[in-house]
């Protein structure tokens, strides 16, 4: 769950390793927001037991080149950003918060934007739908780190979804990662380099100290910079088996 709204958290219902936890639902929807959530949201909501996963490109008016996947997009501005840059790329955006759907909805709107879908549920989920070499790259822009040890094993960042973003990512696809919080980013650092079949490409310190090219700030981004929290910007690449 991104961390770009604050609201109160209710306690979390666990579904094993590697799932997305967050909260559902935190201050009351706008009259708008909630026409949007019932009314555009089913057009651009992603079906796992209807939706074709050999062939992605039919979850789009338009044709596109490749696919992309971003996880917990809290209030869509990158996502968004990203969509309106490259717009023969279709985009899929997952995010459990209804707040966060009804901020996106907005901008979709807002910028007639055609080339994302959108799910309202688990990533993990998602994923195992997903067929092999199905995402050009997945990004993960300041997710909950659940600081709290023992909630440890509901980070997204686990060897069981790494595994999976594997099977579902193309050779030499990426994961890109975000993060303001140090424990999260070295754990992520850990868990990515004890496996084979990602490459962390930083070479320099500004390579992952500064955003890479482009890079569209998140509202909870520019807070935490506000506060003195440095992000950490890290990108991994897909080897080839």
């Amino acid at each position: 769950m991104s961390n770009n709204d604050s609201a109160r958290e209710p306690k979390p219902t666990d579904h094993g390793q590697g799932s997305f936890f967050g909260r559902r639902k935190g201050h009351k929807l706008r009259h708008h927001q909630a026409d949007l959530i019932d009314h555009l949201l089913p057009h651009l909501a992603l079906d796992l037991s209807t939706a074709d996963a050999s062939d992605p490109a039919s979850l789009f008016d338009a044709p596109i080149d490749s696919l992309r996947l971003e996880i917990g997009f809290g209030g869509g501005e990158h996502l968004v950003a990203e969509a309106l840059a490259f717009p023969g790329i279709g985009f899929i955006g997952c995010e459990p918060y209804v707040n966060g759907m009804a901020k996106i909805l907005s901008q979709i709107e807002a910028n007639n934007v055609t080339n994302i879908r959108l799910f309202a549920g688990d990533a993990a989920e998602l994923l195992a739908w997903a067929r092999p070499a199905s995402f050009s790259r997945i990004d993960l822009i300041h997710p909950d780190p659940w600081p709290k040890r023992r909630h440890w094993k509901r980070r997204f960042v686990q060897d069981a979804t790494i595994a999976e973003m594997s099977r579902v990512l193309k050779q030499r696809g990426e994961f890109r990662f975000v993060s303001d919080i140090d424990d999260y980013c070295a754990w992520t650092l850990m868990h990515m380099q004890r496996a084979a079949d990602f490459a962390w490409t930083a070479e320099r310190a500004d390579d992952w100290r500064q955003p890479w090219p482009h890079y569209t700030m998140t509202r909870y981004g520019r807070k935490a910079d506000r506060e003195g929290r440095k992000a950490s910007y890290l990108i991994f690449k897909h080897l080839e088996s």
